[in-house]
């Protein structure tokens, strides 16, 4: 067993984390968490999370990061067309969108300084993750574009989550 791998989980979760439907649900929390709608996990966890209850095997890790990926764009490209459809003031009055009209505006002058190469560097980065993708919506911004750019981005992220809580398993064996 890996060293931050859960040892007593209840036999309800164990059972439900080693089943096929483990990956289903977490494909889920990934697309929620892709769409700035996870509310009970930071985004910061859910990698780390999915390797301490289905396993970090090497096969593990790249199916976990791989839906990982999958999962947070789809969340990222459904809030990037809500955002293009619905519009900014649509998303801000939303309870469910968690950034106030002042920190949005500071995210707009940083697409508006760096433009398409913001989205990447943006799902890289802890606390401000995901959080270009209104920007991105309102722009003139290519759907395609936007999903590659956004999936570089969640690769990165969670390859980032995934080594550093290997490596950190390996630091307390």
């Amino acid at each position: 067993m890996h060293p931050l791998q859960l040892e007593e989980a209840p036999s309800w979760l164990e059972s439900t984390f080693t089943s096929d439907i483990a990956l289903v649900v977490f494909f889920g929390i990934c697309i929620l968490e892709g769409a700035m709608l996870l509310r009970f996990m930071p985004s910061e966890l859910v990698v780390p999370a999915a390797l301490a209850l289905i396993g970090s095997t090497v096969a593990q890790t790249i199916t976990i990061v791989s839906v990982a990926v999958v999962g947070t764009t789809i969340g990222q490209f459904c809030l990037f067309c809500l955002v293009r459809r619905g519009g900014r003031e649509y998303v801000v009055q939303k309870r469910w969108f968690p950034i106030s009209e002042s920190r949005l505006e500071r995210f707009d002058g940083w697409f508006d300084r760096w433009g398409a190469i913001a989205v990447p560097v943006s799902n890289t980065l802890l606390f401000v993750r995901g959080l270009l993708t209104v920007p991105a919506g309102l722009s003139e911004m290519d759907r395609r574009t936007f999903v590659v750019l956004s999936a570089a981005g969640s690769l990165s992220f969670q390859s980032i989550l995934a080594s550093l809580y290997l490596f950190g398993g390996h630091l307390l064996a």
